[in-house]
């Protein structure tokens, strides 16, 4: 069964950048469909990205667009998620997972569908 591990997580100031990473610890990427969420302290989990198989389409949340850049990389298994002018109200943990019955994207918010969710990696945006 597919298993992610994200990475990349830390510590950085308003409008600073960060670049997580979301690769397989078992299984592969396959013609999955990849999404990052987070949660917040204190909030319900929420879509952030997703990414389809081949990398054509890619979806942002309104609140990410612009500042945040989905991509992937198969032949490596990884999936990341480039941050940019981060603000304060981006800090959570994120995670990624993978819809294993689609291969593209239709929606950022979770479909009920994504395995593999890792332990996620918590990113911190303080001044």
């Amino acid at each position: 069964q597919l298993q992610l591990v994200e990475s990349g997580g830390g510590l950085v100031q308003p409008g600073g950048s960060l670049r997580l990473s979301c690769a397989v610890s078992r299984g592969t990427l396959g013609y999955s469909a990849i999404a990052w969420f987070r949660q917040a302290p204190g909030k319900e989990r929420e879509g952030v990205s997703c990414i389809s198989s081949a990398g054509f389409v890619k979806l942002y949340a309104d609140s990410v667009k612009g500042r945040f850049t989905i991509s992937r990389d198969n032949g490596k298994n990884t999936v990341y998620l480039r941050m940019t002018s981060l603000k304060i109200e981006d800090t959570g943990v994120y995670y990624c997972a993978a819809d294993p019955f689609q291969n593209t994207c239709t929606q950022v918010d979770d479909n009920g569908r994504y395995v593999g969710w890792g332990q996620g990696t918590q990113v911190t945006v303080t001044s």
